[in-house]
């Protein structure tokens, strides 16, 4: 059977935005990386890097009995950590909240991402401006990226009051660096990818252009100025993995 055009074919690296997009690349690639900048890939790497095992979930009013039920600690919005629960979706407090072995991180966006392209069975890898290197080593080295095993990298975007995506500088630039680090993929980059990576020739300031973006922006208003000050820094060696339903350090 033709596989589609919208599947982005023949290629070995692929780029697309948002559910949508991740439920179309899930079905023809070997493996998807998921890019949420601000802040969920940023909250994975950091809680995975402390050697956590981190289960995305999809929805905030039942993780805590998610978590009950195998044994974990739920994570809360960032507005509802207390000194006695400080487990957040903020990388921030992440950093620095007591270890735990199993984390729930429940999010709308970029675990529900998670939870739709994991049902497929291929692997998940959380990335962002931090890891952007590290993974990308990681997924030629596995035999990534040819056209028979190609990758698909999606950026999850935001969201408008109304649920459409919002596609944000975080994320955009997030891929670019991911979509660099695979620029000497066998398969090549689609054209899509190929567009996305090109971002990053246009920004001489990629910690600026987060700072300043509208996420950016939103979160330091809301007095969370430290995540995105995280969510920029680079040179992390943690690979977070999403197989069996939680997410551990392939690295």
């Amino acid at each position: 059977m033709t596989e589609p055009a919208s599947g982005q074919p023949g290629v070995g690296v692929r780029f697309d935005w948002g559910p949508a997009g991740a439920a179309e690349l899930s079905r023809v690639c070997a493996v998807l990386v998921l890019v949420d900048v601000l802040s969920f890939s940023t909250a994975v790497e950091v809680a995975v890097g402390r050697g956590i095992r981190v289960h995305p979930f999809p929805w905030h009013n039942q993780a805590a009995d998610y978590a009950e039920r195998i044994g974990a600690v739920a994570a809360v919005p960032r507005e509802a950590a207390r000194p006695e629960h400080p487990w957040s979706l903020s990388p921030a407090a992440l950093r620095s909240a007591p270890m735990v072995d199993e984390l729930v991180l429940p999010e709308a966006h970029g675990a529900a991402i998670c939870a739709a392209a994991g049902s497929t069975g291929a692997p998940v890898v959380a990335a962002g401006l931090r890891n952007a290197a590290a993974v990308g080593r990681w997924l030629l080295h596995q035999g990534y990226g040819a056209s028979e095993a190609p990758v698909g990298v999606i950026a999850a975007g935001e969201r408008w009051s109304d649920g459409t995506i919002r596609p944000c500088v975080a994320d955009q630039l997030g891929s670019a660096a991911v979509l660099d680090s695979l620029s000497t993929a066998p398969g090549g980059l689609s054209v899509e990818a190929a567009v996305a990576l090109a971002t990053l020739s246009g920004v001489p300031d990629v910690p600026a252009a987060v700072r300043g973006s509208v996420a950016g922006r939103e979160l330091a208003a809301a007095g969370f100025v430290e995540d995105v000050e995280i969510a920029v820094r680079t040179g992390s060696s943690t690979v977070p993995v999403l197989r069996h339903d939680a997410f551990t350090d392939a690295s």
